[in-house]
């Protein structure tokens, strides 16, 4: 051996003397907590396609996540650590597929009690079918505003067995939270308390009836509230569990990332600095970042991702002295099946799919897409769904309809022979919103029109979707409020007349104003149906393929266009 190679070498061994040297002076006083986190999971029990960029720049799509490759994980990793805790962080049910959706989420509830989880914040998809329905699938039983999806996949629903936070959802009535504020978890010796919140714009996006009495305050300064008494009970760990999220352009296993934008930077510095670790949501990005030092973390969306977060704790101080985390995506087959959850799924599966199997009607096309193919935002499913509505809502004088875009949550899929089943619909529209029906004048079509870009919303999130005979031009280079081309919003080919009125239909979630449209609330003559979205848009499809004139097509048809820069 050289004399450079020799160096070298010794160079290397102590080197490695020291780094096990340090490993050896770690106070034996120091415990690991670990944690496994889900959000966004949106009651998606079934594997789905999942196309990602790792931290060493390679893009890979592939099956991802699935309750049972889930528990599989989680079984894992509990023999490693039998004390791991499980928590979420809000939307793990709402907006979800057909084989949740049907049986009112109750499949995936059941499958998360199977998982043995401890504690999750509530996310606004939590509050879908509102305030008593939350605390239906919380505490069990079968009163509900869906008694066509309660309790029929089991005759007794038993209830989450895990808890549901809200820090900052106070019950005005009572001036006392909603739900509690926190769950409080021993592990090794040390308390860990959970602090619960969810984004304090939920108002906005859920229905508004189904929270009346509800407020929903500044996640920080809630959460902060909340500390003296955990104190109190000796809890001096903390670890937030909360609804609200951001966005990096760092990849979502990049430890450490340093790029973390969005409303959830703000929560985060504003909190007590005893706070170490921020699991997040709502933003369906995943990543593993750091602000002002603290470990902000977020696993995407439909269990495609979970999180490990170790947390070390001086018990001596009972303080966090560490924390790391990393992105773990849900590969099918990676662990060995956890019995219990086959079992589990076996029997939803075949449930679902006595019921879900059933063929509705033929489509035009194979595929009615949700994507828009341009900038204008507008969608072959879109135009299908406003269709329905409208043809729907004829007995009650409709002549407009409106849908919004973050409502049609999946394309519409078909089977052989472009037939669409009763699972294709659902996976559209798994709400099961009703219609309503009201009038609005000239002058509040063209400002209902412009709330679409009210205070810099972002055309990501969708213009309103329009029925057939409705049309309108819009210019991105033009101020807020004025965006509406002048003489452009047209019905059948006439323009619309500022003093006239008309007669529209939306979902009940628009017709209160929800997802920033205050004009719908101040509709008139208005007539709520007992009509959902599903059965309008089962009916529709039934009828044109009767007709021998199928529905569905390829691409938007080109209602609303905007003006392209010369």
């Amino acid at each position: 051996m050289t004399t450079f190679f020799k160096l070298r070498a010794g160079a290397l061994a102590m080197a490695a003397a020291l780094l096990a040297g340090c490993a050896s002076q770690r106070p034996a006083t120091v415990v690991d907590i670990n944690i496994a986190t889900l959000n966004d999971f949106h009651g998606y029990i079934e594997a789905s396609k999942f196309t990602y960029t790792d931290a060493r720049g390679n893009e890979r799509s592939q099956l991802a996540g699935g309750i049972d490759t889930i528990a599989a994980a989680l079984q894992a990793w509990r023999k490693e650590d039998p004390q791991l805790l499980l928590v979420g962080a809000g939307d793990l049910i709402g907006a979800s597929p057909a084989i949740s959706s049907m049986w009112a989420d109750e499949t995936t509830l059941g499958a998360l009690n199977l998982l043995r989880m401890n504690a999750t914040s509530v996310g606004n998809h939590e509050f879908d079918a509102g305030r008593a329905e939350l605390l239906r699938q919380q505490k069990g039983g079968c009163v509900s505003p869906r008694p066509d999806k309660a309790c029929k996949f089991e005759p007794v629903y038993p209830g989450a067995k895990f808890q549901y936070l809200a820090a900052n959802v106070v019950d005005m009535a009572t001036g006392k939270p909603f739900l509690p504020a926190y769950h409080v978890e021993e592990v090794r010796g040390v308390k860990v308390g959970f602090i619960g919140a969810v984004l304090k714009d939920t108002a906005q996006v859920v229905l508004a009836s189904g929270i009346a009495g509800l407020q929903f305050n500044d996640e920080a300064q809630a959460i902060n509230r909340v500390l003296p008494e955990l104190r109190a009970q000796g809890v001096n760990v903390f670890v937030v569990l909360i609804h609200q999220g951001g966005r990096t352009k760092d990849a979502l296993d990049q430890p450490d990332c340093p790029n973390l934008q969005g409303e959830i930077v703000d929560v985060v510095k504003r909190l007590d600095p005893a706070v170490r670790v921020v699991i997040s949501g709502h933003s369906h990005k995943g990543y593993l970042c750091r602000v002002d030092g603290r470990l902000v973390t977020q696993a995407e969306t439909a269990g495609h991702v979970m999180s490990r977060i170790t947390l070390s704790v001086d018990t001596a101080s009972n303080s966090v002295v560490g924390e790391r985390a990393r992105n773990v995506v849900m590969e099918q087959d990676r662990y060995p099946a956890d019995p219990a959850m086959v079992a589990y799924m076996d029997t939803v599966r075949k449930r679902s799919a006595e019921v879900l199997g059933k063929p509705v009607a033929r489509l035009a096309v194979a595929r009615v897409a949700r994507a828009t193919g341009d900038d204008s935002s507008e969608s072959a499913i879109g135009n299908l769904v406003a269709d329905s509505m409208l043809a729907a809502a004829k007995p009650y004088g409709a002549q407009i309809a409106f849908m919004n875009r973050g409502g049609l949550r999946n394309d519409l899929l078909s089977g052989a022979g472009n037939v669409a089943a009763l699972s294709h619909l659902h996976a559209v529209l798994p709400f099961g919103n009703t219609l309503d029906v009201m009038n609005l004048t000239g002058a509040q079509l063209r400002a209902l029109l412009e709330e679409q870009w009210r205070e810099g919303r972002n055309i990501s999130r969708g213009l309103l979707q329009v029925s057939e005979g409705f049309s309108y031009q819009w210019d991105g280079k033009k101020p807020e409020g004025q965006r509406v081309v002048p003489g452009s919003v047209l019905l059948h080919g006439v323009p619309i007349e500022d003093g006239a009125s008309y007669r529209v239909v939306t979902n009940h979630f628009l017709a209160e104003g929800g997802d920033y449209y205050p004009t719908f609330a101040r509709g008139t003559g208005r007539a709520p149906t007992t009509i959902r979205d599903i059965d309008a848009l089962a009916g529709y499809l039934v009828q044109r393929d009767r007709d021998g004139k199928p529905a569905g097509a390829a691409r938007q048809a080109g209602r609303v266009q905007r003006l392209q820069s010369p």
